[in-house]
């Protein structure tokens, strides 16, 4: 069930007509509701791929349990938790994959197997969200064991968090020490809240509906065929467009996710903060994809030693948290190496600390532009279908053929106005702050409102055809 979807805006509706009445009720009643739409909202696409929602779930559900009574063994308890949750991602996500490349392997030495040919078909197709929605279940389990939180008995209350439905198939990745305490303090939403929810709400439709699906034709043409011209021109273009049609896809994805939360009287914390404005990768992966960037850290960067066992080991547990990172997205060396490309740039900053000499010889905005340069790099194996492909693009961006020699199509051209819009709109939302422009609450108000009444508008008569959140996919 996508967002923007008509099946989606009726079951919201339904959701909501009767949400505030139940959960004045009772607040168990509120979870058994919440976790009810939720599985409806993900079985939608495929009711089949519910029970492995609900299977992992309550091994978490009842590890968590069984950490807390029998100390002793919390242990081997989470353990358990782990190879649920790791053990369905790697079968579902990686099993084609790692065989395949242990075919390749063996092939070397003069072995052939055909393991790939053994895997069982229901696990050529990965259920949508599996990454997110592991991620976040192990996050209730290790908290847990570490002492953070407390765990849930009550089942439904576990699930209303688990499988939330605003964020449950592309996050935010929210923790349980969050959200649990939220779903017992659950009061009637402010006036205020719901305004809130609004304005995220309509902001989030207008950068997936309206950006997004217009750049996509842009960048899917090109990438369909990476041989059709050598012009540097139209390779940074179109590299350019995608990387603001993921930034506005994932961002605008996660507004309609906080914003339907906070109709909810929920909060969730921001997941995207300007990143294409910063001045070093690392305040980049500090503003792009907060919530996954630091579950990373949290769960991998830090348990690994993060910086205390001296400067090598800090390089080597950020470059194995990045390259983490990298195949999390994808089953791919494509992903590996973006990943691996983001540890290369954390290392140089770190080694070279040139982000803090531009800002010290005033050239933040130098800065900005070569971290920029980097991501753009990057992004090329996060998109490209195979490493060959990446190469050849990579190939034509940096011979800086200036040759103009490509056909100017209606997708081409209609992708170059929306991205124009997007990088005026990025600059104006960071640099313009309404709330400096308009001192007096109503005018404010009055503000607020036309802007939203603008952006649904534009959203209406100017969306792109309907694509699947890119996320989805992970």
């Amino acid at each position: 069930m996508l967002f923007n979807s008509l099946v989606f805006l009726i079951f919201a509706s339904l959701f909501f007509c009767f949400f505030w009445i139940v959960k004045k009720q009772k607040i168990q009643l509120a979870w058994i509701y919440i976790t009810l739409f939720s599985f409806v909202f993900y079985g939608w696409w495929d009711w089949r791929y519910l029970f492995l929602l609900i299977g992992t779930g309550l091994i978490d559900y009842i590890a968590a349990l069984l950490i807390e009574k029998h100390h002793k063994y919390r242990t081997h308890f989470l353990v358990v938790s782990l190879l649920g949750n790791l053990g369905t991602l790697f079968a579902f996500k990686y099993s084609r994959f790692i065989f395949g490349q242990l075919e390749l392997l063996l092939q070397v030495v003069g072995i052939q197997v055909s393991l790939t040919q053994n895997i069982p078909d229901f696990l050529y197709i990965l259920p949508v969200g599996i990454s997110f929605y592991t991620f976040q279940s192990m996050s209730y389990t290790i908290d847990v064991y570490k002492g953070y939180l407390k765990p849930t008995r009550n089942v439904f209350h576990f699930f209303a968090y688990l499988s939330l439905f605003p964020q449950l198939v592309a996050g935010p990745i929210v923790r349980a020490s969050t959200l649990i305490p939220q779903l017992v303090r659950m009061k009637p939403t402010t006036e205020t809240e719901r305004w809130h929810g609004i304005k995220l709400i309509a902001f989030g439709f207008f950068k997936k509906v309206v950006l997004a699906d217009n750049l996509a034709p842009m960048v899917n043409t090109a990438f369909a065929d990476v041989n059709q011209t050598q012009s540097s021109i139209y390779w940074w273009l179109t590299i350019l467009g995608f990387a603001f049609q993921i930034y506005c896809d994932f961002s605008g994805y996660t507004d309609i996710a906080r914003g339907l939360a906070k109709m909810m009287g929920f909060h969730f914390k921001m997941n995207f903060n300007h990143p294409y404005l910063s001045s070093s990768i690392k305040q980049f992966w500090q503003n792009w994809h907060i919530s996954l960037s630091t579950w990373f850290r949290d769960y991998v960067y830090i348990p690994l030693g993060g910086s205390r066992k001296g400067k090598f080991r800090s390089h080597l547990n950020m470059w194995i948290t990045m390259v983490v990172s990298g195949f999390w997205h994808g089953a791919s060396w494509n992903f590996i190496i973006w990943g691996w490309l983001h540890a290369f740039y954390l290392s140089i900053e770190r080694i070279l600390k040139w982000p803090k000499i531009m800002r010290q010889l005033h050239l933040k905005w130098l800065a900005t532009f070569l971290v920029m340069f980097q991501v753009l790099l990057a992004w090329v194996f996060f998109r490209a279908q195979t490493f060959a492909d990446a190469l050849t693009i990579l190939k034509n961006m940096l011979s800086f053929n200036t040759s103009t020699e490509f056909k100017i199509t209606s997708d081409l051209r209609n992708g170059f106005y929306f991205m124009i819009v997007a990088l005026l709109i990025e600059y104006l939302f960071y640099r313009i702050k309404m709330r400096n422009l308009f001192k007096n609450p109503i005018r404010l108000k009055f503000a607020e409102t036309f802007l939203i009444a603008f952006l649904i508008a534009v959203t209406i008569f100017l969306r792109g055809k309907g694509h699947e959140f890119i996320y989805f996919q992970f």
